[in-house]
């Protein structure tokens, strides 16, 4: 869906002054196999106060020179052993073996992958899987008591920041965007922010960062939750280096197709390195801990399997784009959680389950699943979900009734709404997407909005069910309507979304989702139900789920 425009940025600094005071399943086989012939596991890889200690298991020891394994770390961007030998320890079937972790130095491991090799006929050959440090909030500065008070959430008009909206509509989360390359800055700016991570001194925009603090200290003032979604526009002037090589021209490095986002740079050092220090100093600087404000929960990138959409590179590879987006998520996940413990951060996909309205996107099924792979078998970790459960098509104003071509009650429905979400509940559920603990992951419905476009009444009733629906459901955390104004270039798709019209005023929605989750949330259910024709407790919790003939074209 669409993102906040650039402009809003700008706006940030009036508030600063307001506030200052399928597919994916054959190859999974492939490198199943592919694994299954590499005859040593990294079982664990985990920081002990100053060292990394990797346990080692063998099903047969491999044929070698020494009876020795290399432990080998590579940076994201290395493969095999192109990276540099941090230990060696006796070959055997079940081993220990550590190294330093050398935090905040040139040769910091905390987001390296580490393999292992042995030496034959001279040669090194890597004989196990990559793995990566999986307990990174080990060496956190801070571990900052999160503040979760409810699901109810909404993505601000900072226009209407002090309007007194958020506190009127009862929101306990705000999701807000944050392009790193515009935070991004240089020492030949006199007031740039200069930050010292693994020997390098890296710079950030001093206003632009500074109207962030107003902001997410505003937001934590009235109790509000932070989510930040992280994004990369390809526009900043000092940071060039963070777009994907794959996202430019070969012939003169400039970014190749204009799309609203670009895949992040893990392919070369310059970009990782950038990467790296970015992750290291959000997760510092907003841990609460530093009088700038607290953001509990981080997102990587926009519905990433809408590759040329949000996610953009040149290749159509689905192992490739999702292996590139894995090894930035483990930067920035490392790199956070060793600031702040408590911290969450999440991956991001959209409703096409199984079908695709883009040629250029990957089914979100298909992505989550080679996702999750990827993690289990690199080290499993406590990443988050994001989901956006919109209505297929986008404008159907119908969140209680989706088009039965749509939607279906059980895995091969092309499309996931709020309507057949427990559908995918039921799929995190499964033993392979638990995290560490064994849990059901934290399950994030960061963006979802209903049209007016075809009615008050049905924009209402959409915002009533499909909160209702996710506040029934113990495993969805946040519930975040998109968004608190109207957009003219949405409306243009008979997206007006919003609470407010362009013309300033309050629609119908505003008064119900005012009422949710409040004392006077009956009053709420009771317009909802008569809207629908049914009692709306009924339908959620017995999960009556109506769905209609035709396309999803409203007549």
């Amino acid at each position: 869906m669409g993102r906040i425009k650039k402009k809003a940025i700008l706006i940030l600094a009036a508030a600063a002054v307001v506030f200052g005071a399928g597919a994916a399943m054959g190859r999974e086989n492939l490198l199943c196999a592919e694994a299954a012939q590499r005859p040593v596991s990294i079982t664990s890889c985990l920081i002990s106060e100053t060292d990394v200690v990797c346990e080692l298991e063998a099903s047969s020891i491999p044929t070698n020179d020494d009876d020795m394994f290399y432990i080998f770390a590579d940076e994201v961007y290395e493969d095999g052993t192109d990276g540099r030998v941090v230990a060696t320890v006796d070959a055997e079937k079940s081993v220990s073996v550590s190294f330093p972790l050398d935090y905040d130095s040139e040769d910091s491991n905390l987001s390296r992958k580490f393999l292992v090799a042995v030496k034959r006929g001279g040669k090194m050959y890597q004989v196990s899987d990559e793995h990566y440090i999986t307990n990174p909030e080990a060496i956190a500065k801070y571990s900052s008591p999160r503040m979760e008070v409810g699901i109810k959430g909404l993505l601000p008009d900072v226009e209407k920041l002090q309007n007194g909206d958020l506190e009127e509509l009862g929101i306990q989360q705000v999701v807000y965007n944050m392009s790193v390359d515009e935070i991004c800055s240089d020492e030949s700016v006199s007031d740039a922010i200069s930050f010292n991570y693994n020997g390098k001194n890296y710079y950030f925009d001093n206003t632009v960062i500074s109207n962030y603090d107003a902001f997410i200290k505003a937001m934590n003032a009235q109790g509000i939750q932070l989510t930040i979604v992280l994004l990369n526009d390809g526009s900043g002037l000092y940071s060039q280096d963070l777009v994907h090589p794959m996202a430019k021209n070969a012939d003169n490095g400039e970014i190749e197709e204009e799309a609203p986002g670009y895949a992040l740079n893990v392919a070369e050092e310059a970009g990782t390195s950038h990467l790296k220090a970015i992750g290291a100093f959000l997760g510092w600087r907003y841990s609460g801990q530093l009088d700038c404000g607290q953001v509990d929960n981080w997102i990587l990138g926009n519905e990433v399997n809408a590759r040329t959409s949000w996610w953009y590179s040149s290749s159509n590879s689905l192992d490739f784009n999702v292996g590139a987006y894995v090894k930035a998520f483990r930067i920035i996940y490392n790199e956070i959680k060793s600031m702040n413990a408590n911290a969450m951060v999440y991956n991001s996909i959209d409703q096409e389950w199984n079908r695709k309205s883009n040629p250029g996107s990957f089914l979100a099924r298909d992505y989550l699943d080679l996702f999750n792979y990827y993690m289990i078998r690199e080290g499993n970790i406590d990443w988050g979900l994001s989901y956006h459960p919109y209505n297929s098509p986008l404008y159907d104003p119908y969140a209680w009734n989706g088009p039965a071509v749509w939607v279906k009650d059980n895995l091969s429905t092309p499309y996931i709404t709020m309507q057949n979400i427990d559908l995918l509940i039921e799929y995190m559920k499964r033993d392979q997407f638990l995290n560490p603990a064994g849990e059901v992951r934290s399950i994030s419905l960061a963006e979802i909005g209903y049209t007016s476009s075809f009615g008050d009444e049905k924009q209402e009733a959409s915002v009533a069910y499909g909160y209702l629906k996710a506040a029934s459901i113990p495993e969805i955390d946040s519930f975040v309507l998109f968004r608190q104004t109207d957009d003219a270039h949405e409306m243009k798709s008979h997206l007006a979304l919003g609470l407010y019209g362009l013309d300033g005023n309050r629609k119908p929605a505003f008064d119900i989702y005012k009422n949710l989750g409040t004392e006077n949330e009956q009053e709420a259910k009771d317009r909802a139900s008569e809207i629908i024709g049914m009692d709306i407790d009924e339908m959620i919790n017995e999960n009556i789920v109506w769905t209609r003939s035709g396309d999803g074209v409203v007549k």
